[in-house]
């Protein structure tokens, strides 16, 4: 797994392509740090412990003081006040709403569903331009300044990266090709949930963007990604254009990013959005619910691809609305609009 936000296609443009050689440095750095986590990640075991009947969050925020070792020194802990510190009350706010959201919407309790403690890192790094699970916590850089601000920034940034935490303790979907897709898909749908769900809004209502406000002003784009119109987030000389494809008919057969794990999910990420626009209302609580039930309750393996998950949400959808229900027929029909058959 290599659960970062910024996708390495981005960073790797910026290594290649930017005129400021202090910028392209950076990104080679924050490349070779998403690949070491990434190869520390895979010893890590993920077993569900049982549930827990009190359903507080714990969270402790860590302050890297710009350095590469974690978790760093601790910052902030369950309780205690803000410190002043902007990102370590960020990291501590947006843990906190992230675990209320997954509390109120599924009654779920944390991201191992038997109430995991909450562990970030901030100041990760010097100008790391990243933000990252690594398996047992959150790590966010500063950013750059120039293309990237502090990643403890947008709260969907927060939310993300903790549901790849979900996936890893239930569907454990592999990280490539499409269930790897699927992977980052999941993350980037719930991740727009929670900012939803914080921000009261309707899925009309929302800007499905994921990460905006990260770049930085003088960035010609709005965000990372689009879940409303995949490959639209942004074009700039130094970040490049977003590659994401919406649908099946534009799928990047690549070997890069772990078969474009980063890229092909704009594919299941406008399948989701098609069917929370169509079924109306706050996206969590239909279109949400069938995609949580789906990723959680044992319909789908490590190996699932786009078929095989889309066939899980509609069996589901028939589970929880019944097989003609408008809310079924909204999710097949989100499907079928992005080109996968169930």
């Amino acid at each position: 797994m290599r659960c970062t936000i910024v996708p390495p296609h981005m960073l790797e443009r910026v290594a290649e392509a930017a005129e400021n050689p202090a910028l392209r440095d950076l990104a080679q750095r924050s490349l070779e740090i998403s690949i070491a986590q990434r190869d520390a990640r895979v010893s890590f075991a993920a077993v569900p412990p049982a549930p827990s009947a009190d359903f507080t969050p714990e969270r402790t925020v860590h302050n890297a003081k710009n350095q590469e070792r974690l978790p760093g020194e601790k910052a902030r802990g369950e309780g205690d006040p803000a410190t002043g510190d902007g990102a370590v009350d960020q990291s501590y706010d947006w843990l906190g709403v992230t675990f209320d959201f997954f509390e109120a919407a599924y009654r779920r309790d944390s991201i191992d569903g038997g109430g995991l403690p909450l562990v970030s890192t901030v100041h990760y790094g010097r100008d790391y331009q990243n933000a990252f699970w690594d398996g047992r916590q959150m790590v966010y850089g500063d950013g750059d300044g120039e293309l990237f601000l502090g990643f403890t920034g947008p709260l969907d940034v927060t939310g993300h990266e903790l549901v790849h935490g979900i996936t890893q303790y239930t569907a454990k979907l592999e990280y490539r090709d499409q269930p790897g897709a699927l992977n980052e898909s999941v993350s980037d749908v719930f991740g727009s949930c929670v900012k939803q769900w914080h921000l009261g809004q309707t899925a009309d209502e929302a800007d499905w963007l994921i990460g905006q406000g990260l770049l930085a002003e003088g960035v010609n784009g709005v965000a990372l990604r689009s879940l409303k119109e995949p490959g639209t987030a942004y074009d700039d000389p130094r970040l490049g254009k977003d590659p994401q494809p919406g649908h099946m008919d534009s799928y990047n057969h690549t070997r890069r990013d772990n078969g474009g794990v980063h890229i092909n999910s704009g594919i299941p990420n406008r399948a989701f959005y098609l069917a929370a626009t169509a079924i109306g209302g706050h996206s969590w609580e239909k279109a949400g619910r069938v995609w949580y039930e789906t990723l959680t309750g044992g319909k789908i393996s490590a190996t699932t691809d786009f078929a095989g998950f889309a066939a899980a949400t509609v069996a589901t959808a028939t589970e929880l609305y019944g097989g003609e229900a408008a809310e079924t027929r909204a999710i097949r029909d989100a499907w079928t609009g992005v080109g996968v058959q169930q």
